[in-house]
């Protein structure tokens, strides 16, 4: 009886003295509410919606009808279309707690692959959609040995695709010859991509529908459920029943199949394919990702968030551009905001986790 005595004055001094109990601070609930949502996914969308408008408006005051026309606005999206579709693959590779440096070097490979003379022939002969298809292939099968080797050959994923990205790009200029190769005789392929519908350009609309699938995928479904659980703790998720290795030879294998709709992309605005098409393409995709805030930690992603980083950064080139600036400046102001985002996320994080600790 006296320990549950003492007990329970510990737990409730006031009451074991006949005192009331504190009450709550007014504004306290409302303040942590308030907090909650900043910190969630709609005050971080509503951040990058804000930084993307004052990026417009700074745009639009400094370069003035050049940058507020339709036809930049097209360039624009068209410009961020390749990124955006890598990126998408690069989200469910980080959210699953993973990397992919390889994504330029399977870019570059891809569009040589379908490109040569021979697939070139053969799309001539039969359709376009063959070097369409061996475009994909291509990039898949690359996205699958990575998974294998991440996945079951226990090599760490930053080393494993660093090695894949030397190896696919020396490949590409293998089978190039370290020639720039043009699409010629394979009619049909230009005039579809470059194509608009309702004004809307055709590789934005496939920008588009690989962002919808990519959300539905991630948000919707038990797939996206098992990249969460992945990345936010892979023990537990074993002990739950999830083959995480299996899971996380899909997850670069869906980043693959991105890289090679990407070259496709590429192909098109291009008419080439080329060993040196996505060059640097893995940091921008990295970067978008990191601006959307998908934590790199893994087990937080946002195809959303993805999406405005990648606008963020294509409308931030398009300012420079139309400025005149150096590409050196846009490399500096690039850094800035990188480094800043990353900052931003240990902040929230460190909030996060200090008002769950609060009772």
């Amino acid at each position: 009886m006296s320990v549950s005595s003492s007990s329970s004055t510990t737990a409730q001094p006031g009451a074991a003295l006949g005192l009331p109990e504190p009450s709550p601070e007014p504004g306290a609930s409302g303040g942590r509410r308030r907090a909650g949502l900043l910190s969630g996914s709609a005050g971080r969308s509503a951040g990058l919606v804000l930084a993307l408008l004052v990026l417009c408006a700074v745009g639009a005051l400094t370069a003035g009808e050049r940058f507020a026309s339709v036809d930049n606005l097209v360039t624009v999206l068209r410009a961020a279309a390749v990124v955006g579709i890598v990126a998408v693959g690069m989200t469910f590779v980080i959210t699953g707690g993973g990397i992919d440096l390889s994504v330029g070097g399977l870019v570059a490979l891809s569009s040589v692959w379908a490109t040569t003379l021979a697939t070139q022939a053969l799309a001539a002969d039969l359709h376009w959609g063959v070097m369409v298809f061996t475009a994909l292939a291509v990039g898949t099968a690359a996205g699958f040995v990575n998974g294998v080797v991440i996945s079951y050959g226990r090599v760490v994923a930053f080393i494993a695709t660093l090695a894949m990205l030397v190896a696919s790009r020396g490949l590409a200029e293998i089978i190039a010859g370290r020639r720039t190769q043009i699409i010629d005789g394979v009619p049909g392929f230009a005039d579809f991509f470059g194509a608009s519908v309702l004004g809307v350009p055709v590789l934005v609309l496939v920008f588009g529908l690989v962002a919808a699938a990519g959300w539905v995928l991630l948000n919707r479904t038990t797939f996206g459920r098992r990249t969460f659980a992945v990345g936010g703790n892979p023990e537990a998720a074993r002990l739950a029943g999830i083959r995480v290795q299996r899971h996380t030879l899909m997850l670069y294998t869906l980043s693959g199949l991105t890289c090679g709709i990407a070259a496709v992309m590429l192909m098109a605005r291009t008419t080439t394919g080329s060993s040196t098409h996505g060059t640097l393409l893995e940091l921008e995709a990295i970067a978008a990702v990191v601006i959307g805030g998908t934590l790199l930690a893994g087990g937080r992603g946002t195809i959303t968030g993805t999406v405005l980083g990648v606008l963020i950064f294509t409308t931030l080139t398009n300012v420079f551009v139309l400025n005149n600036l150096s590409t050196s400046v846009q490399a500096v102001a690039s850094g800035a905001v990188i480094v800043g985002a990353v900052l931003l996320q240990q902040r929230v994080a460190g909030r996060a986790s200090s008002g769950s600790g609060r009772h």
